[in-house]
């Protein structure tokens, strides 16, 4: 069974929202996934169940929603998300305890098989890495506690490179569909301000959908990575996204 996948730090509603959110609508109709996982989304505006609605009635595209707030203060200012295609058999999530961040999983159906789809973000790329380090460990400590699925994938803005002991942890067991630069887009604000000023524009990459050795890679690429047209500093977003066509073995 072939799957294809897809994956987006969102910015939240930050830098122009309303109008990058068309570009985000716009290019996530040409992929086409069967699941689309998200950081970043907006709890206050709902961001997630927006693109869920907009992609139902202007594209008839029926995804059922997923979302995990982070936790204490930040919970009621963002969160993680995925939108699925196909059935969901469970949810779960897993509170880091650290920095207030947050990871989900669902079991999903995939013909006769299960899939855990697991989405999270892990700590800002000019912190230590050992953080991340320790976000890594617990999520691979989660997912071995879950060992009933018979394949499973993890998407997210990890935010480090694969040089990166954090990064490179998660590469020993799972495979990185693609390791073209994803960060940072020259998305810029109303001011014309960019995300993270000191770091150079996409000479890194830090986003990811990682899968085990239950699926080949059929295809994969950054994508959520085309400007406006008349705008050269409107992206969909501050980071570029990745997607996957992956093959369940």
């Amino acid at each position: 069974m072939r799957l294809r996948v897809a994956m987006l730090n969102m910015e939240q509603d930050h830098k122009r929202w309303e109008k990058r959110r068309e570009l985000i609508i716009d290019q996530l109709a040409a992929i086409d996934p069967d699941l689309f996982a998200m950081n970043e989304v907006c709890i206050p505006l709902q961001t997630a169940r927006w693109i869920q609605q907009v992609m139902r009635e202007r594209h008839g595209r029926e995804y059922a929603l997923v979302q995990q707030t982070r936790v204490n203060g930040l919970s009621a200012v963002e969160g993680e998300a995925l939108l699925t295609r196909l059935p969901i058999l469970e949810t779960g999530n897993l509170d880091y305890r650290t920095r207030d961040m947050v990871a989900l999983v669902a079991r999903v159906r995939a013909g006769d098989k299960s899939v855990d789809v697991y989405v999270t973000h892990q700590y800002m790329s000019r912190g230590d890495d050992s953080l991340r380090l320790f976000q890594a460990q617990q999520l691979l400590a989660w997912i071995d506690s879950r060992p009933e699925a018979d394949a499973r994938i993890v998407c997210g803005d990890f935010n480090a490179s694969l040089q990166a002991p954090s990064a490179a942890l998660m590469a020993s067991r799972f495979r990185p569909t693609q390791t073209a630069d994803t960060a940072f887009t020259p998305l810029a604000d109303a001011e014309g301000k960019v995300s993270h000023p000191y770091w150079p524009r996409m000479d890194r990459c830090i986003d990811y959908i990682w899968a085990d050795d239950a699926f080949s890679v059929a295809a994969s690429s950054v994508c959520f990575n085309t400007g406006s047209p008349g705008d050269p500093s409107l992206y969909p977003s501050d980071h570029a996204g990745v997607r996957a066509d992956l093959v369940l073995n």
